[in-house]
């Protein structure tokens, strides 16, 4: 019977202990709040205006923040409890201002009300948050880098440092102290502002939370807005938000809350500023509230600058008041006359010489000792050109309607002989004739060959008209930069060096023409040339037999053997490539090279 009810005994107990879940483990929380309010002075709720002004200038007031939802646990099922449901701080802030560019601040939260529900999260109870509580203390301090309040643009640093004060069972504090670097920018435009901050925060606490984490975070934040009337009223949104690096966490969803405000601040009377604001969560991560409505109240003195004294009533600094100026913006001595008085005396031609003292009241010059010069234009070559008026003010000359002449003497700018004066063309060189719209004009024909300059493709050299324009009234041979040129090709017989038709003995003709008319030629070379077809060793004998041909011929009609030489090079230098039949038979040709004596000639 007993060791029957041991046995009933023991198998009660441990059905016991295997339905009763371990105890859970507890874990406080930490300062939730996602809203940092700027230092009081600003026109925005989160960012900073930058209003450095003054010195000794204190600013003061109370920021009230309400936020739904704050800090929500989630649970695996897709569930959340709100850890911190209903939350309304008090910030109570006040700053100083210091040589219009230092500036320290305090800021002290205050959790009027708080509420929540006890969530279970991986295994860890995290308490709710509880009412009136203290939160962590802020300290500040900013020091203005470059510009001032209404410029385009103002840059600050400075830090922050939370000292612990708040409760980690409230939720408004860390238990250990954060430090926050942070650089700020603002400006404004016109009837735009905007402002801008990035920051690090360095946090004592660096540990999981949750489903998210505890630790140094990246903080940034920019809004932007209009003023209206008269600058009093701003209104705009503001984003705001950070992101946990501790533990590569960051821009993960827990770690990353991201919030806007729409707000508008608006200043009554002269030192008063009321703030109003709502907004919500963009990526809700822990400390990013469903909602959140801001009311604020400050005590902002304006620009703490002394005025700048009052303009004195002589706009021009001449002594006459401008209630008496007659001539306000320019200074003039006094007179007796109030149409005149505190005006400088009549000059005309604006040479600073009274139009009484001025010899030449309607033309500027210098003043002068002589009273029949002064005030009168320089005339130093004494032409009768003032040196304002001459072109020429070293050198006597004569009027001209043209700028570039008046007062020139008359020059030959081209050299051909031709005054300026009269040469219808005198910038090109010419030559005299007695037309007035040709004289000083270069001839139209040089070589009087009956072919234009303008078409004659050897204007120097004298030709027969021809159809071709690379031939047009140039000779069959001609001197031209070394070499004796040909318009025409000399023809062999096909395979061979022998010369055939009428037209290669004129081109001959031409080339001998040009060596009798040039006796100071030494020695010329006859090269020949032929395309690609058949072999090279042929080809190249070919083209030199043809060379020798015309060398022979030169010498046969007169030319002394001495002065005449002959090579061939074949396919070697192709002027054409040899693709097309017009291409081979430009290859086929026969040149003319002066080695020795006059390699000059007329250019073409």
């Amino acid at each position: 019977m007993v060791p029957r009810r041991f046995f009933a005994l023991t198998l009660a107990a441990s059905g016991v202990f295997a339905v009763s879940p371990a105890v859970a483990q507890e874990q406080v929380g930490y300062a939730s709040n996602h809203f940092n309010p700027s230092e009081r002075g600003s026109q925005w709720f989160v960012l900073d205006s930058l209003d450095m002004r003054g010195h000794g200038r204190l600013a003061f007031g109370v920021v009230n923040d309400y936020s739904y939802r704050s800090l929500v646990g989630y649970h695996p099922d897709g569930d959340v409890t709100s850890v911190v449901r209903n939350q309304y701080f008090t910030h109570l802030g006040a700053s100083v201002v210091f040589a219009d560019r230092f500036r320290l601040a305090l800021s002290v939260p205050l959790q009027v009300y708080g509420d929540g529900n006890t969530a279970t999260i991986n295994g860890i109870i995290h308490r709710p948050a509880s009412d009136v509580a203290v939160g962590d203390v802020r300290v500040s301090a900013d020091a203005r880098i470059f510009g001032e309040k209404g410029d385009a643009g103002t840059l600050a640093a400075g830090a922050e440092l939370m000292m612990p004060a708040g409760s980690r069972e409230a939720y408004t504090g860390d238990g250990k102290p954060r430090f926050l670097p942070r650089v700020l920018f603002a400006g404004e435009a016109s009837s735009f502002v905007y402002a801008a901050k990035l920051g690090f925060m360095i946090r004592g606490r660096d540990e999981a939370w949750g489903n998210g984490y505890i630790g140094n975070s990246l903080v940034f934040g920019a809004s932007a807005g209009v003023q209206l009337a008269d600058k009093k009223l701003v209104v705009g949104p503001e984003v705001f938000g950070s992101t946990v690096t501790a533990d590569s966490r960051a821009f993960e969803k827990r770690t990353t809350p991201i919030e806007a405000i729409l707000g508008a601040h608006y200043d009554v009377g002269e030192n008063v500023r009321l703030g109003a604001g709502v907004g919500a969560a963009l990526a809700p991560g822990y400390g990013a509230p469903a909602a959140r409505a801001l009311l604020s109240l400050e005590w902002v003195p304006g620009n703490a600058k002394p005025e700048e004294a009052a303009p004195i009533d002589d706009r021009d600094g001449d002594g006459v008041p401008d209630c008496e100026d007659a001539c306000g913006w320019v200074p003039g001595p006094r007179s007796s006359d109030p149409a005149r008085n505190g005006c400088p005396p009549p000059d005309a031609d604006a040479d600073h010489i009274p139009d009484e003292l001025d010899a030449c009241p309607l033309a500027a010059g210098p003043a002068t000792a002589d009273a029949k010069t002064n005030g009168c234009p320089v005339d130093a070559d004494a032409d009768g050109i003032p040196d304002s008026e001459d072109a020429c003010p070293r050198e006597r000359g004569k009027r001209s309607l043209d700028p570039k002449l008046n007062g020139c003497a008359d020059h030959d700018g081209d050299g051909d002989g031709v005054l300026d004066s009269e040469d219808a063309c005198p910038a090109v060189a010419g030559v005299k004739t007695n037309d007035p719209k040709t004289n000083g004009c270069p001839d139209p024909d040089r070589d009087k060959d009956g072919v234009p300059n303008d078409v004659d493709a050897c204007p120097d050299e004298p030709g027969k008209a021809d159809p071709d324009p690379k031939k047009n009234g140039c000779p069959k041979a001609f001197l031209d930069k070394g070499s004796i040129k040909i318009t025409e090709q000399v023809r062999f017989k096909t395979a061979s060096a022998e010369i055939v038709g009428k037209d290669s003995q004129e081109v001959l003709e031409a080339v001998l023409a040009v060596l009798k008319a040039h006796p100071e030629i030494a020695r010329v070379r006859v090269e020949g040339h032929t395309d690609d077809r058949g072999g090279t060793a042929k080809n190249k004998t070919l083209s030199k037999a043809r060379a020798e041909s015309v060398a022979k011929w030169l010498s046969d009609h007169g030319i002394d053997k001495a002065r005449v030489s002959a090579e061939g090079f074949g396919e070697e230098k192709p002027l054409e490539p040899n693709t097309t039949e017009a291409g081979r038979t430009a290859n086929r040709r026969v040149e003319f090279h002066v080695e020795e004596g006059q390699a000059g000639g007329n250019a073409r």
